[in-house]
């Protein structure tokens, strides 16, 4: 199964007042960037992040999943309405990472 867009809509208004999350369509699911860093994904309609260490101390309660068979397991954020805690969870992530590859 592959994602909607209007799941992607969903997760990309929780950003409309800035930049700072773009997406990149992949074999029916998303790739989601963050000024610039893979942060996560949609993956069969569920948003699925990276589990840094700053996101795991920030969503220890929060199940993990793989987005595809044989793929390392990410946290599954559910509470996709709370922008707030989003794009504090976005902005861990991206802290987290090294610098963008060019």
């Amino acid at each position: 199964m592959s994602s909607t867009k209007g799941y992607l809509m969903h997760i990309t208004e929780q950003f409309a007042d800035d930049n700072s999350l773009s997406y990149r369509p992949m074999m029916g699911e998303y790739l989601l960037y963050y000024k610039g860093k893979l942060v996560g994904g949609i993956y069969d309609d569920r948003l699925l992040i990276k589990p840094t260490p700053s996101a795991l101390r920030r969503l220890p309660s929060f199940p993990m999943e793989t987005p595809y068979d044989g793929a390392k397991p990410m946290i599954l954020f559910t509470e996709t309405e709370n922008g707030e805690l989003l794009r504090a969870l976005f902005e861990d992530v991206f802290s987290d990472l090294p610098p963008a590859k060019r």
